[in-house]
């Protein structure tokens, strides 16, 4: 997060009113998912694992998408 510029308060606002894009019920240790959320009118995508026994979610990564590699929704992979 830090080498990419993205705060941890960026992540907590764009998780929190994202939405599920992918779904990734086998990841290992954890289930994981990935997360479109907006950070003022930047895309952010948020791959969150979820550690049930714990009761935690885990930032796996976040990254602010490539348009050349997404549609323009930032919703499916072009």
């Amino acid at each position: 997060m830090e080498q990419r510029g993205i705060s941890v308060d960026a992540v907590y606002l764009a998780a929190d009113v994202g939405e599920a894009i992918e779904v990734y019920p086998d990841d290992t240790p954890y289930p994981s998912e990935l997360i479109l959320g907006w950070v003022g009118d930047m895309p952010l995508h948020i791959v969150l694992a979820y550690d049930e026994p714990a009761d935690e979610f885990i930032v796996v990564t976040t990254y602010y998408p490539d348009k050349g590699l997404w549609q323009s929704n930032f919703r499916e992979r072009r």
